[in-house]
């Protein structure tokens, strides 16, 4: 998929297909996330793939959900097929590294789009027991869970109107995403 269509398309995806995404699938998005800018090249973000269904299952249930909406949680046979942690390593970086994790959490997104797979960046996580599910040592801070899977929405973008940012479902059943036009997001051309 061209880059620029990438972009324009991507939206979060809270449906999901029960097609499984494969663990080779999974360390190509982290290893596209690995290329990510990183503030004086420290690259102290780490990252757990789970594509096992009874680890997706159990992680499931220590997420929320599209908070705008009533009841949009993933349903049996909607919910996502995979995840990605994406955490800090503190004996790398105690501080500092949450650009890094944004930059590095729109690569495994845009990585996984081009390959047709949706995703959800989730910061509406269990902080502590996901931690233990995952098994991860006390030097790795748990950033974001990226929820994985093959689409089975299509999320529309919509012009704002005022300054309302909330996600609704349209008359057609299908997600509505507001967003501010460019006109509005650009301040100045010098």
């Amino acid at each position: 998929m061209e880059f620029q269509t990438l972009i324009r398309t991507r939206r979060t995806i809270r449906k999901f297909e029960q097609n499984p995404v494969s663990k080779e699938q999974l360390h190509r998005y982290i290893d596209a996330a690995r290329l990510a800018p990183s503030a004086a090249n420290l690259q102290p973000l780490k990252y757990v793939s789970v594509s096992s269904p009874e680890v997706c299952e159990k992680l499931f249930f220590l997420t929320r959900w599209a908070g705008y909406l009533e009841d949009y949680t993933p349903k049996d046979g909607e919910r996502p097929t995979a995840y990605i942690a994406v955490c800090a390593d503190l004996n790398i970086r105690k501080n500092g590294y949450e650009f890094d994790a944004g930059a590095a959490a729109t690569h495994i997104i845009l990585s996984a789009l081009s390959d047709g797979i949706g995703a959800c960046w989730m910061g509406a996580i269990d902080y502590e027991k996901i931690p233990k599910l995952l098994g991860l040592d006390e030097n790795l801070k748990l950033l974001y869970v990226i929820a994985l899977g093959y689409p089975k929405e299509s999320p529309s973008e919509v012009e704002m109107e005022d300054e309302n940012v909330k996600y609704f479902i349209g008359e057609d059943g299908t997600l509505r995403v507001p967003k501010r036009s460019l006109d509005e997001v650009i301040i100045k051309s010098l």
